[in-house]
């Protein structure tokens, strides 16, 4: 059974590389990309790196938790392009959203299924 994925977009690269560890540490097998930082490395979002991310998903789809409105800007354009039915944008707070969403993942939950427990857990998807 294909497993939901997990995608991190942030403008510090750092942030998404401590997220990923975190949800490996405490979950395990869980697909988790990141897309923080700049082309560069610095402070700022990249709408290739998001794209990247995005492209590695499977056929179960993935959940796309970010930090703030220019990293949320840039994965809605890149859902857009790469036209992604599969891959949905949460406004749930990037840690703990991911973190549920990943508990969810590892348990085979469906990504509707996990949308809907961010809603009832965050009032957002």
């Amino acid at each position: 059974m294909a497993q939901v994925g997990i995608i991190l977009v942030s403008h510090s690269e750092k942030l998404t590389e401590g997220i990923q560890s975190l949800l490996e540490e405490v979950v395990g097998d869980v697909s988790v990309q990141t897309a923080g930082g700049n082309e560069e490395g610095q402070i700022g979002t990249s709408l290739d790196k998001i794209q990247n991310a995005m492209k590695n998903v499977g056929e179960a789809g993935a959940l796309v938790f970010y930090d703030l409105g220019s990293a949320q800007m840039n994965a809605e354009m890149a859902i857009e392009m790469l036209e992604l039915e599969h891959v949905h944008l949460s406004d749930a707070p990037i840690v703990e959203g991911a973190y549920l969403a990943a508990v969810e993942a590892s348990v085979g939950k469906s990504v509707n299924d996990i949308r809907e427990s961010l809603k009832n857990e965050f009032g957002k998807e």
